[in-house]
């Protein structure tokens, strides 16, 4: 875990309250939202850099984890979203979609760190990663439009033209650029290793620039973002039973049940806030919203990696 992992939640609320600053400058704050597709796209591009999709066979060697780590993610997952926003954010369409694209697209690469420090199966887990991240691409535009498809705010073409241009096209982009150094291995690690920090970077740079040019509408809605709190404090909870639950069902070793949790457990809001961004350009909230789930997110990640380590201590004994 390099420095800026570590100092991730408190670099996010940097972001935010540079952004809130420098936002009171006029010719800042009319200007700042024309940096952020481009800031978010070049985040992307490293990130997926950074995933071995070309591995994904990986994850088919151990069929019984995958698929109950496949239907946890992608089923459940989706559906616990959609009640948790219908009982706490069904009045305010933007939170209540924020809130589902939050909770709809699992992790890439933070909860490698916590599998880790948790004493989980950090392999296994990696293993599963490109299939989440292909599988979230693919279904985001599917979870929004069934669950978010009647608040007035999702419009289809803008919707696929948004997930072309922010997901896609940065995608593409780092399949080819594998391809290009598939043989160089040292060049590989060493472009890998030097742009470790870089994501953590530009959706730093996105947060000040959407702070900046949106910061005013913050404070005029601090009681709503308060909203968010219970939903996610409840998500987790429950989906730390229920993939304690799986493993156990599962017959899964401690290690494997250990990775179960955090892959069903942590959230890949860089790719959420960057379809928010552009999907709903009109819709600042719903962006917003994805910028408080990290900040309670990753506090909570690593109490329930001590919480793991206390189980699987109890267990043992």
């Amino acid at each position: 875990m390099n420095l800026f992992e570590k100092l991730y939640t408190l670099i996010i609320f940097l972001a935010v309250v540079i952004g809130l600053s420098i936002g009171q400058v006029e010719p800042i704050r009319a200007n700042a939202e024309s940096f952020i597709v481009p800031v978010l796209a070049a985040m992307l591009y490293i990130t997926f850099l950074q995933v071995p999709i070309e591995e994904i066979k990986k994850a088919f060697r151990n069929i019984k984890f995958t698929c109950t780590s496949i239907l946890i993610n992608f089923v459940w997952t989706p559906v616990l979203a959609w009640l948790l926003a219908m009982v706490f954010l069904g009045g305010n369409p933007s939170l209540y979609i924020g809130f589902i694209m939050l909770m709809v697209t699992p992790c890439t690469d933070w909860y490698l760190i916590f599998t880790g420090i948790a004493k989980g199966n950090v392999a296994l887990s990696t293993a599963i990663l490109p299939l989440n991240l292909i599988l979230q691409v693919l279904l985001l535009p599917v979870y929004l439009l069934l669950f978010g498809g009647t608040t007035g705010v999702i419009e289809l073409g803008f919707l696929l033209e948004s997930i072309l241009v922010v997901l896609f096209i940065p995608l593409i982009l780092a399949v080819l650029t594998k391809y290009l150094v598939r043989n160089k291995q040292q060049l590989r690690e060493n472009l890998l290793s030097k742009l470790s920090a870089l994501p953590i970077m530009f959706l730093s740079l996105a947060i000040v620039a959407m702070f900046a040019s949106q910061g005013q509408l913050l404070f005029d809605h601090l009681a709503l973002m308060w909203q968010m709190t219970i939903p996610i404090l409840l998500f987790f909870t429950i989906n730390f039973f229920v993939g304690q639950k799986a493993g156990k069902l599962m017959r899964f070793p401690n290690a494997d049940i250990t990775s179960l949790n955090l892959t069903t457990l942590a959230r890949n809001s860089p790719i959420a806030l960057a379809i928010a961004m552009t999907a709903f350009p009109d819709q600042p909230l719903i962006a917003l919203t994805l910028v408080i789930g990290p900040l309670l997110e990753l506090p909570i990640l690593g109490i329930i990696s001590q919480l793991i380590l206390f189980i699987t201590k109890k267990k043992s004994t």
